[in-house]
């Protein structure tokens, strides 16, 4: 995965989570958690690092904000 930008986490509330689960189902039902709590800049894939086990997937936060409905 490309490094964390600054501008993801400038200020304080904004955060950048990344997952790491066995499958694509499993760490996007992570993402809908999240989403349900806060605000989301979702992810809309999951990638694979060669020789490292299961998927990763990194979607940004804002806690300062209510999530969509």
């Amino acid at each position: 995965m490309k490094p964390i930008n600054e501008a993801h986490v400038a200020e304080p509330g904004l955060a950048v989570v990344e997952v790491a689960a066995a499958d694509d189902e499993t760490a996007f039902a992570v993402q809908e958690l999240l989403a349900a709590r806060c605000a989301i800049a979702p992810a809309d894939r999951t990638t694979r690092e060669p020789g490292e086990p299961g998927v990763r997937l990194r979607c940004f936060l804002d806690l300062r904000q209510e999530p969509s409905s």
